[in-house]
């Protein structure tokens, strides 16, 4: 616990077999109370690796359901458990665990109730190895989002968040796309129920066993991000009401 806070990781995985255990056992325990591992219908044996190091919740989808619908079950576990602070790390090692304190410290003692852990402040992305393409759409998104939802934000497509069980709560999160733009969407949410969101510098990693989406899917992604800016836009002024933007239940 931190701050008398009960603190659960979740960790949304696909194929992750090859990276599960070096993450998990970066993963700090003296303050994490439990570990969720989603299973979205992996070819590997990412369930059977978890199980055996010893994570105690391992949910396996009977299908590919995607990227937001993993989300989904996490957070939904999460709370079941009755967790205070909630950690959403991707088990392919391409962000550290080692900022969950520094991350999971802000939201306890009531700093802030989200944390993003963001690969574009400082020099990280690049020297991690994040190709410059996808470096450059990074930038361009986030200036377009920033100015369409009017915040400031180093970027919104990082896979390392932190929320407090109050903003899940509050945020229907269960209405979100199934596919990539989730992450997105839910920070719109964020915004829009009008919480604050800190950012903290986080080193990344690419390698050929950290996951990401080819160019196609990247443009789609892309474009998905554009229209939950602009929806949010209207939204927010009024003109154009959301579902995304309901009450939960």
């Amino acid at each position: 616990m931190v701050n008398g806070k009960k603190l659960v990781v979740v960790l949304p995985a696909f194929n992750a077999a090859s990276t599960l255990e070096r993450t998990y056992s970066e993963i700090p325990f003296d303050i994490v109370d439990e570990v969720v591992l989603v299973d979205d219908f992996s070819s590997d044996t990412t369930a059977e690796i978890a199980r055996k190091i010893g994570i105690k919740h391992v949910i396996r989808h009977d299908l590919n359901k995607g990227y937001g619908a993993n989300q989904k079950t996490c957070y939904d576990k999460a709370l079941d458990l009755k967790a205070d602070i909630v950690v959403m790390l991707h088990p392919d090692y391409q962000y550290t665990p080692k900022l969950i304190h520094s991350m999971a410290f802000l939201i306890a003692y009531d700093v802030y109730p989200v944390v993003l852990g963001s690969r574009i402040l400082g020099r990280g992305a690049i020297k991690g190895g994040m190709p410059r393409y996808k470096y450059i759409a990074n930038r361009l998104l986030t200036l377009t989002q920033n100015i369409l939802i009017r915040q400031k934000l180093s970027e919104y497509h990082t896979g390392y968040r932190a929320f407090s069980r109050e903003v899940l709560k509050k945020i229907n999160y269960k209405v979100n796309s199934d596919d990539f733009v989730f992450d997105n969407q839910m920070i719109s949410q964020i915004f829009f129920a009008g919480f604050q969101i800190a950012e903290i510098t986080c080193p990344t990693k690419y390698f050929p066993q950290a996951s990401s989406i080819n160019f196609r899917r990247s443009v789609k992604y892309g474009l998905g991000v554009l229209g939950v800016s602009v929806r949010y836009f209207f939204a927010k002024a009024g003109i154009y009401k959301s579902r995304l933007y309901s009450k939960p239940g």
